[in-house]
C-alpha cells in the first residue's frame, strides 16, 4: 500500500491570488481537490497534506505545517505519513494529473528507486552562461520535463530528505536528492497537459482544460 504526500504550502505569490494557490477556486472547487480526486481513483486512501499558516486538511486526510521549502514541506509530510513502503509526492499546483500518473509512477518502482512523470521536451534548448553567449545545442531527444507526481521507495526518499536545511533548499525537486545519493530514477512519460499553475495565464488555462472533466467524486476520504 502506498502513502501519497500533497504539498500544498505554496503562497502563491505568482498567482496574485488572495488565499494559498492550493486553496484557489478552479472550476468550481478548491484546486488542491483535483489532486485529492485522482488519488481517490487511483485508490490511494492514505494522504499527508503540507499546508499553509490558517489552513485546515480536508476531510479523511492528515495535514502537517509546510517548511520554508518544498522539500522541507515533504520532509515533514513524510514524518506523519504512515509506515508505508511506498511514497508518492504530488504538488498540488498540478491539478490536471490523472489516476493514471499515480499508478504509472508506482509501477514503476518495480525497477528503480525514484518512477516520475515526466514529458518529452519539444523545445529547441540551448546552454548558454550568464553572458548569454550560447555554448551548445542539447539534444533534446533525451532531455525530460519532470512533473509530479513522483513515486519513491520509502528508504530512498527518507535518505535523500536526511540531509541538512541548506541542501533542501537548493533541490528542485526530490526526486533530484535521490539522484545525487545514488539511487536509481526511472522516467514515467507524461503530457505537457500535467501543467503546473503559477500564473493567472496558467490558471485560465487548467480551468479551460478542467471542462471536460467530471465532477471529482464527493465521498469523504477514509482517515487514517
Amino acid at each position: 500500500m502506498a502513502v501519497a504526500l500533497l504539498v500544498a504550502a505554496g503562497s502563491g505569490e505568482r498567482l496574485g491570488a488572495s488565499r494559498p494557490k492550493a486553496f484557489v477556486v478552479l472550476a468550481g472547487r478548491p484546486m488542491l481537490e483535483w489532486s485529492l480526486a485522482a488519488m481517490n481513483d487511483a485508490g490511494i486512501e492514505q494522504v499527508v497534506v503540507a499546508l499553509p499558516e490558517g489552513e485546515a486538511a480536508p476531510e479523511g486526510c492528515a495535514g502537517v505545517r509546510g517548511g520554508a521549502t518544498r522539500s522541507a514541506s515533504v520532509r515533514s509530510a513524510l514524518d506523519a505519513a504512515p509506515d508505508a513502503e511506498q511514497v508518492i509526492v504530488h504538488d498540488a499546483a498540478r491539478p490536471l494529473v490523472t489516476p493514471e500518473h499515480f499508478t504509472a509512477t508506482l509501477a514503476g518502482l518495480a525497477e528503480a528507486d525514484c518512477a516520475i512523470a515526466a514529458a518529452p521536451v519539444t523545445d529547441t534548448v540551448k546552454d548558454a552562461g550568464p553572458d548569454r553567449w550560447v555554448t551548445a545545442t542539447l539534444d533534446r531527444s533525451r532531455l525530460w520535463a519532470v512533473q509530479t507526481p513522483q513515486a519513491f521507495r520509502r528508504a530512498a526518499l527518507e535518505d535523500a530528505l536526511d540531509q541538512p536545511p541548506e541542501v533542501l533548499a537548493a533541490a528542485t525537486d526530490d526526486a533530484g536528492l535521490v539522484e545525487a545519493r545514488g539511487g536509481v530514477v526511472r522516467v514515467v512519460e507524461s503530457s505537457a497537459r500535467n501543467l503546473k499553475v503559477t500564473t493567472p495565464t496558467d490558471l485560465k488555462l487548467a480551468e479551460l482544460l478542467l471542462a471536460d472533466r467530471l465532477p471529482p467524486p464527493s465521498a469523504p476520504r477514509r482517515a487514517f
